[in-house]
């Protein structure tokens, strides 16, 4: 009587090839907990995401209640911490769109050029090799390069352009471009790699020369995730903030003269943040202001790059 019991629940966990199979019932179980807790983590996120916006947010509509929104994208002057504000966030994203503008002239060309040679050119022993070391730049704390910008850069520069300021938006923008570098560099290094061989192949078997499958078959296949990489690192350079604040200065001047010092959005916050506003005045409620606008640029920045990788993203089979 026993040994029959015994059998017949052994009989519950095999199949008829007398193989043992998992109790399914726990299986299930065991899948639902796993979504359940990822899914727990992922909204933690989203609710970090919201909590962000919802404390930007309201703390810019209490600013534009005191200052004219119209005043604040259109006025050429940024004197918030003076004694007569006066709040043209132009003046900020002048100085940060000159930044980011030198640096990607010298981060675009050096990143794609470093990506082709990783992916099309190197040994793989030699790129397994390289790409890490290029990658390590990314960990470098940005306020070494700042000091690098301001200690080393500038005194280079000025040996050549002696009316240039010490703090300076060109000696910024050039360590901000070898800052981004990395991630431009490996993220279309990624995307190129990814390209079929049959393409590049079928380049070889109609006669083009490499450089000429480089340019005309691989690029235009990659261009999806070189964007994307491109992208990010504007990104990147628009929110980078203890580069420019060590080495651009901290003077409001709406101005595209590389030569002189420039104030960003991101080194304002920082000025804000160091207490020389008191909490719950209109000098401080700019730091919302501005930390939103900021945000917005960012989120303008991705929701095109989603756009263009769903849009122009080749395929493969």
């Amino acid at each position: 009587m026993t040994e029959s019991v015994f059998k017949d629940s052994a009989s519950e966990g095999a199949d008829q090839s007398g193989l043992w199979q998992p109790n399914r019932s726990a299986s299930k179980l065991s899948q639902k907990a796993v979504v359940i807790l990822f899914g727990a983590f992922a909204m933690v996120s989203v609710f970090t995401t919201f909590g962000i916006i919802f404390t930007l947010l309201f703390e810019t509509i209490e600013f534009f209640r005191e200052v004219s929104i119209i005043e604040f994208f259109t006025a050429t002057r940024w004197t918030a911490l003076f004694a007569n504000p006066e709040f043209g966030v132009m003046v900020l994203m002048c100085g940060t769109f000159l930044t980011s503008v030198i640096g990607l002239i010298i981060a675009i060309p050096l990143g794609l050029l470093s990506a082709i040679c990783l992916s099309e050119y190197a040994p793989r022993q030699l790129r397994k090799v390289l790409k890490p070391a290029l990658e390590l730049l990314a960990g470098v704390p940005t306020v070494v390069f700042g000091y690098f910008a301001l200690l080393l850069v500038t005194p280079f520069l000025r040996s050549f352009i002696p009316d240039m300021s010490i703090f300076n938006a060109l000696s910024a923008g050039i360590v901000l471009g070898f800052a981004i570098l990395p991630t431009i560099a490996s993220l279309s290094e990624d995307a190129i790699f990814a390209v079929p061989s049959s393409l590049r192949q079928g380049s070889y078997a109609l006669g083009s020369t490499k450089r000429e499958t480089i340019t005309g078959v691989v690029l235009p296949a990659a261009l999806s995730g070189i964007v994307a990489s491109i992208i990010l690192g504007v990104a990147r350079a628009v929110g980078e903030t203890m580069i420019v604040t060590l080495a651009a200065g901290q003077s409001p001047t709406l101005t595209l003269d590389p030569r002189v010092s420039v104030q960003t959005m991101t080194s304002f916050i920082v000025q804000v943040t160091k207490g020389d506003a008191p909490y719950g005045t209109i000098e401080f409620k700019t730091l919302f202001a501005v930390g939103m606008t900021l945000f917005v640029i960012t989120l303008i920045l991705n929701i095109f790059s989603f756009w263009f990788v769903r849009k122009y993203q080749e395929k493969y089979e």
